[in-house]
């Protein structure tokens, strides 16, 4: 086992491949409200941002009311109108009960809210695997140390024993802002030169490599080597 205590996971691209059905409900809202609708990879930016903090990003001239509005729409697309499945990466569920088996604490901090990430956690059988989970609307939003420093908290951890795993910036900025390694998922929505910004200890090019790369065996791309 390596060095970290806790392996704290983002969920939307770094766990479940959710990015196309996040992009078509924030669409779907903005049609619904009649304001510019955002391009695919405008939206793609702001994935892993609270919904009020990613919906102000994109929107910048809505205010607050409206941004409300609109965060409201894309949540009852999300839960409610839009059905079509998101699924996990391959081998997702094995390698987390693999790691659990082997020992760590596991944890999500996700951007999701929690009705949505309790959906999710139902609907792919993982709630059990986790020891915490914290979400956007429960504190701050990442890059915001707070979801880290509670999930620490609450199993006994200190920041040393702690690693980070996510694919965006976001992620791996609240690492940093919390004193925690952070480990890039280099498969999902922002590209390696922004995740590099935050110097990840390494770049896994699909979550399956996680326990590898955790057991000392070159499972990642060293983060130096894209910097």
């Amino acid at each position: 086992m390596s060095g970290f205590d806790l392996l704290v996971f983002d969920w939307d691209g770094t766990l479940m491949d959710s990015e196309a059905r996040i992009v078509a409900c924030v669409r779907a809202a903005a049609q619904d409200l009649e304001v510019d609708v955002p391009d695919h990879e405008a939206v793609r930016e702001i994935i892993g941002l609270g919904l009020r903090e990613a919906v102000a990003e994109l929107f910048p001239s809505l205010d607050s009311a409206a941004v409300q509005a609109l965060a409201d729409r894309y949540r009852l697309h999300f839960l409610d109108t839009d059905r079509a499945p998101s699924h996990l990466f391959p081998g997702a569920a094995q390698t987390l009960r693999a790691l659990e088996t082997q020992g760590y604490l596991l944890a999500v901090a996700t951007g999701k809210g929690r009705r949505g990430l309790d959906m999710a956690l139902e609907s792919t059988g993982l709630g059990q695997v986790f020891h915490a989970t914290r979400c956007a609307d429960e504190t701050f939003s990442k890059p915001h140390p707070e979801m880290l420093l509670q999930l620490m908290g609450e199993l006994g951890v200190e920041p040393s024993a702690a690693l980070m795993i996510g694919d965006t910036e976001y992620d791996l900025e609240m690492a940093r802002n919390a004193c925690v390694a952070g480990l890039a998922a280099g498969y999902g929505v922002h590209p390696p030169h922004r995740l590099a910004r935050h110097q990840p200890l390494a770049f896994l090019g699909a979550i399956t490599e996680l326990p590898g790369w955790l057991a000392g065996l070159g499972g990642g791309t060293r983060a130096r080597s894209l910097a």
